[in-house]
């Protein structure tokens, strides 16, 4: 049977979906790869693989897509690993650099700039060359993933984008889903989901595989923090998130 190629977020996110995937026989029926967000949604728009877990706002750039997993990358309150960093408050700052491996939290932020702080007048950077950080008392910026552990202590002000959106419209968010560009076979599916659910359920055993760290509780993110079930309230934030996009 021809492989499914498959794309997905490098993250340490994304760990209990691969070790789900490295443990079970799911692992001899794909091609893997391994990329950043806003890779793995480009490698699916050009259909360089089947599915990737990709950021939800890279669906809008897909003819045609489907959610091919009952599992995500979400949070019901804060996540802790997708801010905006700010030397002042967020109505209050003048510039917001965003993050160039990002493309949905690019756009939470933006959504939320405009329909939740309706801050409509900060000017929106991209590619800035060190995006990062910022000196300037009036530049805030976004950025996602393991490069934000313990940086909440470095800004004045942080905010966690996803408890933002709970604050905003009352319901979880979804940063990533497994998504196709293409019809899947339900067998596979069927089998990729048991083998997703597996890592889940191992977590405690990839913690032991993962190195410590003084300045992130790793046991707290990936035990709490994210929340992987892709229920119907999920659904409804992704779709409700796609049509605030579209209002950008």
């Amino acid at each position: 049977m021809k492989k499914i190629k498959i794309s997905a977020v490098s993250y340490t996110n994304t760990r209990p979906f691969l070790y789900g995937i490295q443990h079970t026989d799911i692992i001899n029926q794909i091609d893997l790869s391994l990329d950043i967000p806003a890779d793995c949604a480009q490698k699916l728009i050009d259909d360089k693989v089947d599915i990737g877990l990709i950021p939800v706002a890279a669906a809008l750039s897909l003819p045609h897509w489907e959610i091919v997993s009952d599992y995500c990358i979400g949070a019901t309150g804060a996540v802790n690993s997708v801010f905006i960093f700010s030397n002042c408050a967020i109505e209050d700052a003048k510039c917001i650099q965003l993050d160039p491996e990002s493309r949905s939290s690019n756009n939470l932020a933006m959504v939320l700039l405009k329909n939740h702080w309706k801050s409509v007048h900060l000017m929106i950077v991209e590619n800035a060359e060190d995006y990062a950080r910022s000196i300037d008392p009036h530049t805030a910026f976004v950025q996602i993933g393991d490069r934000t552990f313990g940086k909440t202590e470095q800004y004045p002000f942080v905010y966690d984008l996803a408890e933002e959106w709970q604050k905003f419209t009352g319901l979880p968010f979804v940063f990533a889903a497994w998504i196709a560009n293409k019809p899947i076979p339900e067998a596979f599916v069927k089998e990729f989901n048991k083998s997703l659910k597996y890592g889940l359920d191992h977590r405690a055993e990839l913690l032991k595989e993962l190195p410590t760290r003084d300045d992130f509780d790793l046991e707290d993110y990936l035990m709490h923090k994210l929340d992987f079930n892709l229920n119907e309230d999920k659904k409804k934030a992704l779709y409700l998130f796609l049509e605030y996009i579209k209002g950008l």
